[in-house]
């Protein structure tokens, strides 16, 4: 089963100041550029996912990994879906929908790494370091590499995310509902 070692954090000034240090990093390549729309259904272990892409490509993902702020593993699978509409539909009646995650990604490699740096709609700009671990590799190797590539990004001290984008999402709209049901009481009284 394919693992990686991952780090999330909050980019406060932006991917665009970020950019230069991570193409540097990456050999002076251009990052690819992706849109992403990710539904999240109701599952009892780890998170499940449907990934669409822009040019109509789909992806089915599982993975589990810890909800915490330190480089974590995490362990997945990948599935190519040939048809997203179907499956969705499907997953959404017999699991229920989570919610839905939208961003676009600039994707760029740096050895076994994968260097995101993602817009999410409603939430701002990430940056996601994934560390491919090969067979042999261990999570400590793959923490080193990613702590390192943290520190050549000058992000060693940048706000570090626990979970996923749409535990980010979820929080927000209770946050949002939370402090308008305040308001409306008030105006209420």
């Amino acid at each position: 089963m394919p693992r990686n070692i991952e780090i999330k954090a909050r980019l406060a000034d932006g991917i665009e100041a970020l950019l230069p240090q991570a193409r540097a990093l990456a050999g002076g390549r251009e990052p690819v550029l992706i849109d992403q729309d990710d539904s999240f259904y109701a599952v009892p272990h780890g998170r499940l996912k449907l990934r669409r892409f822009a040019d109509g490509t789909a992806e089915l993902i599982h993975y589990s990994r810890g909800d915490s702020t330190d480089a974590k593993a995490s362990d997945y699978v990948r599935v190519a879906v040939p048809d997203a509409a179907a499956l969705h539909e499907a997953l959404q009646r017999a699991n229920g929908l989570v919610g839905r995650v939208r961003k676009r990604r600039w994707l760029l490699r740096v050895g076994a790494t994968r260097i995101h740096l993602d817009r999410v709609e409603g939430l701002g700009d990430f940056m996601e370091l994934e560390v491919v671990l090969g067979d042999s590799q261990s999570d400590e190797e793959g923490r080193a590499t990613a702590e390192g590539l943290m520190r050549a990004l000058g992000l060693a001290d940048a706000a570090r995310i626990a979970g996923a984008y749409m535990d980010l999402l979820n929080a927000k709209a209770q946050s949002e509902a939370t402090s308008s049901g305040g308001i409306s009481s008030a105006r209420k009284s």
